[in-house]
This record gives C-alpha cells, sequence and structure tokens, in this order.
C-alpha cells in the first residue's frame, strides 16, 4: 500500500474543510478510518481513502443539497445520493490528478458513491464505519445545531436512521451505547 497517496487524501479533505472552518467535521473522517481499521484490519488503500473521504462532498456542497436537507429526511435517497454521488466524482478527479491507477480510482468511485446505503460487503462495511464514528463525533453537532434547524423529529428520525442502516452485529454493537446516549439526550 502506498501510504503516500491516502495521506495526499488525507491531506485534501483536511485542507478542503479548513478552507471553510469546519475543522470540527475531520474528527469524523479521521475516526471512520479507525472504525474501519477495527472492523477489518486488513482494509485496503481504497478502503482507507474512502473513509477518509467519504463526505468530502459537504467541503464543495452545492445549494440544491442544502436546500434539501431542510426539506427531506437524512434518509431520503433524493438528499443522499446527490451527496454520494459528487463526493465519489471530487475524490475520483483528485485521485486522477495524483496519477492514482484506474483500478483504485474506480474503486474509491464505487465505495463512497454507496456509503449512506451500502450494498456490498466493502460499502456496507464503509456505511457501518461511519455510523459509528457519527455517534461516537457528530451527536453533539445535531442536539444542539441540527435540532434548533430542523427539530427534534427530525433529529430522531437521523439517529434511528444512523442506527438501523448498520449491518454487522459488531457494528451495531460498537454504536448501541452512544445511539441510546443520544437518544436520552433528545427527549
Amino acid at each position: 500500500m502506498t501510504q503516500d497517496l491516502y495521506k495526499k487524501a488525507e491531506q485534501f479533505v483536511i485542507d478542503s474543510f479548513t478552507k471553510l472552518g469546519k475543522t470540527s467535521q475531520i474528527k469524523h473522517f479521521e475516526r471512520t478510518v479507525f472504525w474501519i481499521k477495527q472492523l477489518k484490519a486488513d482494509a485496503d488503500e481504497a478502503l482507507l481513502i474512502s473513509a477518509i473521504a467519504h463526505d468530502i462532498e459537504r467541503a464543495f456542497r452545492k445549494q440544491d443539497v442544502k436546500d434539501k436537507k431542510h426539506s427531506h429526511s437524512y434518509a431520503d435517497p433524493e438528499f443522499f445520493r446527490p451527496h454520494e454521488e459528487r463526493g465519489a466524482e471530487i475524490m475520483a478527479n483528485f485521485l486522477k490528478k495524483e496519477g492514482a491507477e484506474h483500478k483504485l480510482i474506480d474503486r474509491v468511485k464505487m465505495l463512497i458513491s454507496k456509503h449512506e446505503e451500502g450494498g456490498n460487503d466493502d460499502q456496507n462495511l464503509l456505511k457501518d464505519a461511519d455510523s459509528i464514528s457519527f455517534f461516537e463525533n457528530n451527536v453533539p453537532t445535531f442536539l444542539t445545531k441540527h435540532v434548533s434547524e430542523v427539530g427534534k423529529e427530525k433529529v430522531k428520525e437521523k439517529f434511528d436512521w444512523m442506527f438501523n442502516r448498520i449491518t454487522s452485529e459488531k457494528a451495531k454493537q460498537i454504536a448501541r451505547q452512544w445511539y441510546e446516549e443520544a437518544i436520552k439526550k433528545l427527549e
């Protein structure tokens, strides 16, 4: 594995969010990588790059997705599909510029393009690691900022969706305590 390419992708993500003043989100990405490694010790480079960069679209978010955030459910494919597809394209373009092999680029695109809904084993793994990291790191923001923006009902829906979409029993066990605490704090 060329740690160099992973490090470049990680720096691209950090720089992209730092420019927006959204450095608080970086921990979520780093911990998604951590949880990938916990769930699959032999995770390949494409999986690790996808984990650090799965939400890169947020650093380049277009108004149409921003508008849908408030008018759709977080679990609505009409909301999350553009997020997945654009994120996959952003990373594919970055990796092309870095001279990555087509096979790696295609794998990263495939993984990021389904990180919210899952699909194959590795897409499910990325989704599960994303959910664990969400509960570990993002709940406070949802309990404050998102509750005031969209209301408790939509935030509860997000928490339930993020937990219920977890595929592996091991990942569900890891996330369960954080999920239950988040629900209690929301009420």
